[in-house]
């Protein structure tokens, strides 16, 4: 098998440098197909290497806006918490509420004037801690009051105790996850994320009531919406114990975290360099990530790679279709370069060939000054010295051919027939026989007619050459023969094939009138149509079988070489003419119609004026 295959190898590096042209090309296109490879792959290497940096830049640089605006945000819900001037008074209200109504009334109008001064929270509730009772109002009421309710527990939820135990006297509730400990069982839809304050006695530091406030979910993924997103993406939203607040994928998060792809996000701020992190299917990821600078919140985009060599791998196929083209042209370069080169010793070797097979007038082209055109004037001058006596024997024998043509032509002079028939015309006017002479003399411009020079006519001309053939032929037919002219005056300068009409006049006369005893009228008529001169022969004869037009029909289609039978050979050479002057639009079309055949010429119309002229 490798013999085989050495010897093809072989064969075709011998079938490739049989020409000199052929080892050229070869030599230069395999330098040049090193070049543009290697320059293809040094470019591509260099691409997805900007690739990733830009993409690291940019997605660092929006995360970075991105988060602020979420800490800003938060920072915000959290200011909104503090009672500022008012903290004494909701104190007061806070501790006398179990026993005075306007306490009652306060706390109300507090939580009222807080959610209606905002729309981004489902509901604001204030916890009491020593009664175990709580204040609330959310979206899912129907009235504007806060409502009023006890609930056992609240203290020992983790939220609650993270709150208490705070530096900073509150906490943040993630919803992400799980739904379960949303702190009040009043609240059916608590939003994406919660946060909550301890609100304590200026004196004596004791807790007196948490106030929390639980926010849609629209709000953060409006500021999330600046984060462009393209398929295969992630986002998260984690606070500085990692603990998600949003992810556009629980899933990935989990099966992330489950390998501990999150523990070099840790709660300094560190680890915010780009890292590449693989999932347990194999995916590889670039995680970009942006810690706040106040509260440490954290926002993560894992990037798959492919998304990230994705504008690298277009640009590589940029390169690759223009060093794929310029390699193409410099192939094209480089054959027509060798072949200019090989190709004045290719025409010298192609004529000495036909010299020894005999041809003896096979002259070499010389150009230029080189040791080729040398070459190529010393075969000329042994050409020439060979066709010397060639020459003289050749001329005589076109010299033999040519007389004996002329002789032959000298038989068949058609001019000594029309000035025989001039003769007999004088003849016959001297012995007052005037019908036989105007028949001889519409025959003798017959005659001349057909003599004449020219293919194409004008026609008019066509015309008075018909109205002579059709003398001859009703001084035949006598009354059985009518003809009805509808010609415009204007189409008389139209140019068409000379004895066209008379070539259909004369199938109407074969097909109709010798075939019936009666009266037959044949029409001839002129028009124009869209794109054509349509001009039609038509007769009220007895029609022609359908199954001879479709043989008609498929005669037109055939190339005059093809053509065998002799019959309705004037329609097929009209045809030929037809497309031969005008192009492949021109056409014959025959057809039976109700009383008779009609046939018509389909001729072209000029672009630049209404009437169908040709140039000679």
């Amino acid at each position: 098998m490798f013999d085989g295959l050495k010897r093809t190898l072989r064969a075709g590096y011998a079938r490739l440098s049989g020409r000199l042209a052929n080892k050229l090309i070869l030599f230069f296109s395999t330098i040049i197909i090193l070049v543009v490879v290697s320059l293809t792959l040094i470019s591509g290497h260099m691409l997805r290497k900007e690739s990733v940096a830009n993409s690291i830049e940019s997605t660092e640089n929006n995360l970075k806006l991105v988060n602020q605006n979420l800490e800003d945000y938060l920072a915000d819900i959290e200011q909104l918490s503090l009672p500022q001037i008012r903290y004494d008074d909701l104190l007061q209200a806070i501790v006398n509420e179990d026993t005075d109504y306007a306490s009652k009334m306060y706390l109300d109008q507090y939580l009222r004037s807080l959610f209606y001064s905002r729309s981004d929270l489902n509901g604001i509730f204030l916890y009491l801690i020593d009664q175990e009772k709580y204040y609330s109002i959310t979206r899912e009421g129907s009235d504007t009051k806060a409502r009023v309710g006890f609930q056992i527990g609240i203290a020992d939820q983790p939220w609650f105790e993270q709150a208490m135990t705070s530096p900073r006297s509150h906490s943040f509730q993630s919803f992400a996850q799980s739904n379960d400990q949303i702190g009040y069982t009043a609240l059916k839809n608590p939003g994406i994320m919660a946060y909550h304050r301890v609100i304590r006695s200026i004196a004596s530091r004791e807790p007196r009531a948490v106030i929390s406030f639980y926010i849609q979910p629209e709000v953060i993924e409006e500021i999330l919406q600046d984060i462009p997103m393209e398929q295969g993406e992630h986002l998260i939203f984690l606070d500085p114990d990692n603990t998600p607040f949003y992810a556009d994928d629980l899933s990935f998060f989990e099966q992330m975290k489950d390998t501990s792809q999150w523990d070099y996000l840790d709660a300094s701020g560190s680890g915010t360099d780009p890292v590449i992190r693989r999932t347990p299917e194999g995916s590889q990821y670039l995680i970009v990530s942006n810690t706040g600078e106040t509260e440490k919140w954290k926002l993560a985009k894992p990037i798959p790679y492919s998304n990230i060599y994705e504008p690298a791998r277009q640009a590589r196929n940029v390169s690759f279709l223009i060093g794929a083209a310029f390699l193409i042209l410099s192939i094209v370069l480089i054959a027509w370069i060798a072949n200019a080169i090989t190709r004045p010793l290719y025409r010298l070797s192609r004529q000495m060939r036909k010299f020894s097979e005999g041809t003896f007038d096979a002259v070499a082209l010389v150009r230029g000054q080189d040791e080729i055109a040398d070459l190529n004037r010393h075969f000329n001058k042994m050409v020439f010295r060979t066709n010397e006596l060639i020459n003289e024997r050749y001329k005589m024998k076109l010299v033999e051919k040519n007389a004996i043509l002329k002789a032959l032509e000298a038989e068949i002079n058609p001019h000594f027939l029309y000035n025989a028939l001039q003769a007999i015309s004088t003849k016959a006017l001297r012995s007052k026989d005037f019908e036989v002479a105007d028949m001889i003399g519409a025959l003798g411009l017959t005659l001349r007619y057909c003599i004449g020079g020219k293919d194409i006519v004008l026609a008019r001309e066509e015309l008075q050459h018909i109205d002579r053939y059709l003398a001859l032929q009703k001084a035949r037919f006598g009354d059985r023969l009518e003809v009805e002219l509808e010609w415009d005056e204007s189409l008389k300068s139209l140019q068409i094939p000379k004895l066209s009409l008379q070539t259909l006049i004369e199938n109407s006369i074969k097909h109709a009138v010798e075939k019936v005893s009666g009266t037959v009228k044949i029409r001839i008529s002129a028009a124009f149509a869209e794109g054509h001169f349509v001009i039609t022969v038509g007769d009220n004869g007895p029609g022609i079988p359908q199954k001879r037009i479709d043989q008609l029909k498929a005669l037109f289609q055939k190339d005059w070489e093809e053509t065998q039978e002799s019959e309705n050979i004037g329609l097929k050479n009209l045809n030929t003419r037809l497309k031969l002057l005008y192009g492949e639009h021109a056409e014959l079309r025959i057809s039976n119609t109700d009383h008779g055949v009609s046939i018509t010429m389909m001729i072209p119309r000029g672009e630049d004026s209404d009437v169908q002229s040709i140039d000679y």
